[in-house]
């Protein structure tokens, strides 16, 4: 037998020979059981026969937690930092849940006590298709499927019984929450047949185990991204404060071989359109005729040779991953191209690339891009997403993008919550997912393209980019009208009508009402990577153009909500003092065929008036996709001579023709 190396992710702590026996993962008794999760969870409570260990610094409770359970479960401390950071980037969220109900530092899932305190949904009742040549499709909301919950989304109440610790303790504790975690690992490894080992390597199966996940594809990813995290290192401060390191170990080769021992189901990858470095499956939204001509629910088409595909869309589920699957399986329904599991990043593909699906409510946006639901919730109480779901997004994204030339910037990764509204009448309607808790600023870090100052100090173009922990603006309505949502960390930065935050807020015309700080109320907030030019400074303050007045927002040079950039903006053409903004870019009456109705090229009630600029995303084609019926043989694309502009025009983007604005660099 090899002699397996000592770990390099340890820190100073006790060590092994001074390790109770009864700390050893067996099946002992319940008191046996506690005494060794609170040796692995009491900081500063020295273990029995080993010197008084002095407290840690207040910032390195967090790294001294691992250790202390690492020593009382021997599990390598690298793979319980590894599967930490993978689950929360060792956060703990001031113990509140994830969008799927995990806990802690270690995600420790107890998903019907989470659910069962959240108040879900609040967002707008739209169109999913946005098509006016067919009669609105607004399918009735549906409660997510919680009565028959998987394992994965109870792990918490395992590791109680594992550990004897309560699950309250778990929940709130994170100390406690690792010491689950550890013997969650330990237990999984003891399935496996094999002893503790103080090789990484050794563990590779156990990791496995502990994603949750009852496939071998969708387990063999999520370890992987541990062990790439654990070859990598990672070391940050975390939203409470720790200092919490993990040395990399650049040439650890894991043991796979247990792996063949862990009684997964064998899924297949086959049919889907994914990169290799996720786990993937083929869950087909049906294309179905059903009632009096009606079908679902999806359009069939040839893109990107008919069309090009442009735009990739990012939502979240509003509910759990098995309904979800339920609903985009239903013909009466709605569907989007992916869906990604929160607790392990699993993929699920329902259409193909070259199919239209129904999910942006805008026609337009929706023949030109593929939409992506990610599990979760946006008014979930202080939600949060996990890092498996993030790094496994931001791989399909990635490579959707460089396999259709999508730029990735914010103009083109959109969030469902800037699609803008096709009429006026639409624009209330209009969905806000993924909300104020996604972490832009994060997911371009892991899409390769950080978001970064480009331009000198007094650039005529600025990015957002708060610091997402550190940036917490209140809102209000998560579970109840008018009541704040818990404090969290988020990528939005809210808009006031002057130099104050006393002022007024910025009001959108198009919704019609007064502005709130209701998480789904738009009107009077940006978000992380939009761009918008400079309309003046004052001070700590800076004012961009938005739905066509100047927006500002605190902006100190310390302590910077958006850095400068460059880019290029559109004004009004000379002689024009104001030009219509679009919510899609449709084609002119001239341009369609016989048998295909002229659709109306409809201004929304917002203008761009002389002086102003708004960044652009580009020129786009004047197009329509007719497809309204099941037999695709009457389908056309209509492209007309009109051209517009893409504009970041208020949270939302917007279109203006090209023939009404001057583009210029600034």
């Amino acid at each position: 037998m090899r002699q397996p190396p000592t770990d390099p992710g340890r820190t100073a702590g006790p060590s092994r020979r001074t390790t109770l026996p009864h700390s050893r993962p067996r099946s002992g008794g319940a008191t046996s059981i506690a005494v060794r999760a609170i040796a692995a969870a009491a900081l500063t409570l020295p273990l029995l026969g080993a010197a008084p260990t002095p407290a840690p610094p207040a910032t390195a409770r967090l790294q001294q937690a691992f250790a202390a359970a690492s020593a009382a479960y021997d599990v390598p401390q690298s793979v319980l930092l590894g599967v930490s950071y993978l689950q929360s980037r060792w956060d703990g969220h001031g113990g509140a849940p994830s969008v799927t109900g995990g806990y802690g530092p270690m995600h420790l899932t107890d998903a019907r006590t989470a659910l069962a305190a959240a108040d879900h949904h609040g967002e707008g009742a739209e169109d999913p298709r946005g098509d006016d040549a067919r009669p609105a499709l607004r399918p009735g909301a549906r409660a997510p499927r919680t009565t028959e919950l998987p394992d994965r989304l109870t792990t918490l109440p395992k590791a109680a019984r594992l550990t004897g610790l309560s699950p309250e303790r778990l929940r709130d504790d994170p100390a406690a929450n690792v010491a689950g975690g550890a013997a969650l690992l330990a237990e999984a490894q003891r399935q496996l047949g094999r002893a503790g080992s103080e090789d990484p390597a050794d563990w590779y199966a156990a990791v496995a185990l502990f994603s949750g996940a009852d496939d071998t594809a969708s387990a063999v990813a999520y370890a992987n991204d541990v062990y790439e995290v654990i070859r990598a290192g990672q070391e940050r401060v975390t939203d409470a404060g720790q200092r919490v390191a993990l040395a990399a170990r650049p040439g650890l080769a894991p043991d796979t071989s247990a792996l063949a021992r862990a009684g997964l189901r064998e899924t297949s990858a086959a049919g889907t359109e994914c990169p290799r470095t996720v786990s993937c499956e083929w869950i087909p939204a049906p294309y179905e005729e059903f009632g009096d001509g009606d079908y679902g629910n999806h359009d069939l088409g040839d893109r990107p040779a008919s069309q090009k595909i442009r735009y990739i869309v990012v939502h979240d589920t509003e509910g759990a991953w098995e309904g979800v699957l339920d609903m985009v399986q239903d013909p009466t329904y709605v569907s989007w191209q992916y869906s990604l599991r929160s607790t392990d990043g699993h993929i699920a593909q329902h259409v193909k690339a070259k199919d239209v699906a129904w999910h942006a409510g805008n026609w337009y946006v929706n023949a030109g891009s593929i939409g992506l639901e990610h599990e979760g919730f946006l008014t979930a109480p202080d939600a949060w997403y996990t890092e498996a779901m993030y790094r496994s997004s931001a791989r399909l994204v990635k490579y959707l993008a460089g396999k259709y030339g999508i730029p990735l910037d914010r103009q083109h990764i959109l969030g469902h919550d800037t699609v803008p509204g096709t009429t006026t009448a639409n624009i209330p309607g209009m969905h806000t997912d993924p909300g104020p808790y996604w972490d832009w600023r994060h997911y371009f870090e892991l899409l390769g393209r950080p978001l970064k100052a480009t331009a000198g100090k007094h650039s005529g173009v600025v990015t957002i980019r708060p610091d997402y922990a550190a940036n917490r603006p209140v809102f209000t309505g998560c579970e109840s009208a008018g009541e704040p949502c818990a404090t969290h960390g988020s990528s939005a930065v809210r808009l006031y009508s002057d130099h104050d935050e006393n002022s007024p807020l910025i009001r959108d015309i198009g919704l019609g009402s007064a502005p709130t700080t209701g998480v789904n109320d738009l009107s009077s907030r940006v978000s992380t990577g939009q761009q918008y030019a400079v309309a003046d400074r004052w001070g700590d303050w800076t004012a961009i153009w938005y739905l066509g007045q100047k927006a500002w927002f605190r902006n100190p040079e310390q302590r910077p909500t958006a850095v400068p950039a460059k880019g290029k903006v559109v004004t009004p053409r000379k002689g024009l003092d104001s030009v219509p903004v679009y919510g899609r870019a449709y084609p002119e009456k001239e341009a369609y065929p016989e048998g295909v109705p002229a659709q109306a090229v409809s201004p929304l009630p917002y203008t761009v008036l002389k002086g102003q600029k708004y960044v652009t995303g580009g020129k786009v084609p004047g197009e329509y996709y007719y497809a309204v019926t099941f037999d695709g043989s009457s389908h056309r694309v209509v492209r007309g001579e009109d051209q517009y502009y893409e504009i970041q025009f208020g949270h939302r983007v917007g279109f203006v023709r090209a023939a009404d604005v001057t583009v210029r660099s600034s």
